[in-house]
């Protein structure tokens, strides 16, 4: 004898918005009143021309029904929020405050969301909190649920949080945001230098010649990864570590110690796999210095300027390598647009130190020609000096025609 299967439950879908849930809740159970009631049908009308007005025309009667389902999924969006789904909180929550208030708390969510970093690569931060110029972007967000909003927000946190850990860090080997911010580099990659230099005891982040050398240095005393391990090379967070920190951080600190059998390897010069290795491109960080550079691996005259020019005599290629070091930028002889874009921005915030290239050349450059390359270099200043540093060339297109006509520029 078979027996009788029990019955299945059955789950009602309510698709109906948070606010409208609360809203009913909130009148079954007595916690609104009928003046409460009234008083939310007299903010809403105007609630709804506010919002019509900010993004569009309240003159239109499409943008006043999408205005009205946006102050809806605002309130939704802010009770859900803030009580964690809890009915009852949210029928308190419009019975003790203004049903306006509670539409601004879901924009105030939203435009703080936007204003968050996206991404982890201070060369993108805007800063400054929410724009106008992000009230389309906020349109979009008015109509979207709660649950786009929580998986956005998680994420944005993480970076926010991974931002944060590397401007403490950075602080800790006296760089500030401003620094990292100029150096465009992703927070990752500074986290990851950080943690190596402090557990090689160094107190300054630092350039591709200390890099080096603190590279150098590891290998020398473990030859692989394993021999680093046997001998307690656990690469450790900083002591003083803020504790909200420590789970991102650590997640970096990981990514390290799985670089570790690469950044062991002796076998590979530290140029070739930090700057040349595509997998290792941008991953670590250091700070800019082309003099430094230049003098760490030969000051004899003949080979310094033979590594800087790599061999490139014709003019193109000369004045890019002396614009370059002007600037305080690594030794080049070809940009490409990007860069060279770049080093105009560059250029139009920090200036021209002309003298740079010049002291170069009497350092550096064969004897025979030094008279020749200044000669040319100082030309190129008179020239171009006024049109690489004009404030009316916002869009950089005479400069970048400029630097296309008389220095080595590609795709």
């Amino acid at each position: 004898m078979k027996t009788a299967s029990p019955p299945l439950s059955i789950s009602l879908f309510d698709a109906r918005p948070f606010f409208e849930k609360a809203l009913a809740y909130g009148v079954q159970h007595g916690i609104l009143n009928q003046a409460k009631l009234d008083a939310i049908c007299v903010e809403a009308p105007k609630g709804m021309v506010q919002i019509a007005r900010y993004f569009g025309s309240e003159f239109l009667r499409p943008e006043l029904e999408k205005a009205r389902d946006r102050m809806v999924n605002l309130v939704s969006l802010y009770l859900e929020q803030s009580t964690g789904g809890d009915l009852r909180q949210a029928a308190e929550s419009l019975r003790d405050h203004s049903f306006l208030s509670r539409s601004k708390g879901g924009s105030d969510m939203l435009k703080a969301l936007i204003a968050m970093p996206q991404n982890s690569h201070f060369g993108m931060h805007e800063g400054g909190g929410f724009t106008d110029e992000q009230i389309p972007l906020l349109a979009k967000w008015t109509l979207r649920p709660l649950s786009d909003y929580q998986m956005e927000l998680a994420q944005r946190q993480q970076v926010a949080l991974l931002v944060d850990a590397a401007i403490w860090l950075a602080g800790t080997l006296g760089l500030d945001a401003s620094d990292l911010e100029e150096a465009g580099k992703d927070a990752e990659a500074v986290v990851r230098t950080a943690l190596l230099a402090h557990a090689t005891r160094r107190s300054e982040m630092p350039n591709w010649v200390a890099f080096e050398k603190m590279v150098a240095a590891l290998r020398k005393k473990y030859a692989t990864a394993d021999a680093a391990a046997a001998g307690g090379f656990t690469l450790p967070l900083p002591k003083d570590l803020p504790a909200r920190f420590a789970p991102v951080v650590d997640g970096v600190r990981q990514s390290v110690l799985g670089d570790l059998p690469k950044i062991l390897d002796a076998a590979v010069p530290a140029r070739k796999l930090f700057d040349r290795t595509p997998a290792f491109l941008g991953r670590y960080f250091w700070l800019e210095d082309a003099f430094s550079e230049v003098d760490h691996f030969d000051r004899s005259a003949s080979a310094t300027w033979n590594k800087a020019t790599a061999g490139h005599d014709d003019d193109s290629s000369l004045l890019t390598l002396f614009l370059c070091l002007s600037a305080g930028n690594p030794a080049k002889t070809a940009l490409t647009e990007k860069t060279a874009a770049t080093l105009l921005r560059k250029i139009r915030k920090s200036g021209l130190d002309t003298n740079r290239a010049r002291q170069f050349i009497h350092d550096h450059a064969p004897q025979q020609h030094q008279a020749d390359y200044l000669h040319l270099w100082d030309a190129f200043v008179d020239e171009a000096e006024g049109t690489l540093l004009s404030d009316h060339d916002y869009a950089l297109q005479d400069a970048l025609a400029l630097l296309r006509r008389e220095c080595n520029v590609g795709a």
